[in-house]
């Protein structure tokens, strides 16, 4: 990608793979962790999710426009904006089957998080005050 030439289903498979290994690991373990990888194809969430119920699908929305201009702000990213719309050309939105949380990223990140939250009934952590 950072050549600008969009990698292959065969060169994703290895990653997707080890990231579905470090969930089963993580889950075998009682852990929970948050895990992001763009995931555009529905094959690719198939190997990251397939059957892991307990596994959420958080879909981060946004236009093409939108995303476009936060790229061009970002400076020493591996992705070049170049490869931007074959990202979108790829993207297969989920579907209904796969209890996808959506969220839009217009907002503020801390509004996003809120929002997953919710849809996840995940209780906010406050950090604890310094003394009085």
């Amino acid at each position: 990608m950072h050549q600008g030439i969009p990698l292959t289903d065969e060169d994703r498979r290895p990653w997707l793979e080890a990231i579905a290994a470090f969930i089963d690991e993580t889950r075998a373990a009682g852990r929970h962790a948050v895990l992001a990888c763009s995931a555009l194809k529905r094959a690719y969430r198939d190997i990251l999710i397939g059957d892991r119920k307990d596994v959420r699908l958080v879909y981060l929305k946004g236009s093409e426009p939108l995303i476009a201009r936060r790229i061009a702000t970002r400076h020493g990213h591996f992705m070049p904006p170049a490869l931007l719309h074959s990202q979108f050309e790829a993207l297969e939105e989920p579907g209904p089957d796969e209890r996808p949380i959506t969220a839009s990223i217009e907002p503020r990140p801390r509004e996003i998080v809120d929002q997953i939250a919710k849809a996840l009934k995940v209780k906010e952590t406050k950090p604890a005050r310094a003394g009085m």
